[in-house]
């Protein structure tokens, strides 16, 4: 069966992508493409893509910008808002992106239907695995961790979830980790006040 697999990057404040949706900090950092944890290793035990509207626009934004085409043969399942349905979203030529408003549950079954044994790539952003994982549909997070902090941003995964660390190494500026999901983080009890 597929692992679900939030697979990411993040500065080591633990924000995606600064103030401005910016991600320049992130290319600055030095990493071996066929090292530890690179995208195109990854992207060889992929299925299926998963993300939210506003990390699809920023894709294609990248790739416009960059005169890159759209790469990924995987079917790409992208959440969206009424607000920010199919309708207004572009879909490159050739392209396997469908646009959904919907259940996550209902969204996560049929992209891991579609990676069948390979796995589930939550692409972002943070707010996306967050709702798999409150869902408790996300089994690892992989995050390959920036040396630079921003302060503030997008962060990583917005939500209180329990992690084992299960590996960590090195890409060059990177320290990569990947953690298993193990359910939610209760919350603290309030401090008992002190007798005045």
């Amino acid at each position: 069966m597929a692992r679900t697999v939030y697979y990411t990057a993040t500065s080591l404040d633990g924000f995606l992508a600064d103030e401005g949706h910016s991600l320049e900090w992130l290319f600055r950092s030095d990493i071996d493409p066929d090292g530890a944890f690179a995208h195109e290793p990854f992207l060889a035990g992929v299925g299926a893509l998963l993300m939210g509207s506003s990390t699809y626009r920023w894709v294609l934004g990248h790739l416009e910008a960059t005169g890159e085409p759209w790469t990924y043969e995987e079917p790409t399942w992208v959440l969206t808002s009424k607000a920010a349905s199919g309708a207004t979203l572009r879909r490159p030529d050739g392209a396997d992106v469908r646009f959904v408003d919907g259940d996550v549950v209902a969204v996560h079954a049929e992209a891991a239907q579609a990676a069948g044994d390979r796995d589930l790539w939550v692409v972002g952003g943070g707010g996306v695995a967050a709702e798999v994982a409150a869902a408790d549909l996300l089994d690892e997070v992989m995050v390959s961790i920036a040396p630079v902090t921003l302060g503030a941003g997008a962060p990583l995964l917005p939500s209180r979830r329990r992690l084992e660390l299960i590996e960590t190494t090195r890409n060059r500026d990177f320290v990569c980790a990947r953690y298993a999901v193990r359910g939610p983080e209760p919350e603290a009890a309030p401090a008992a006040l002190p007798d005045l």
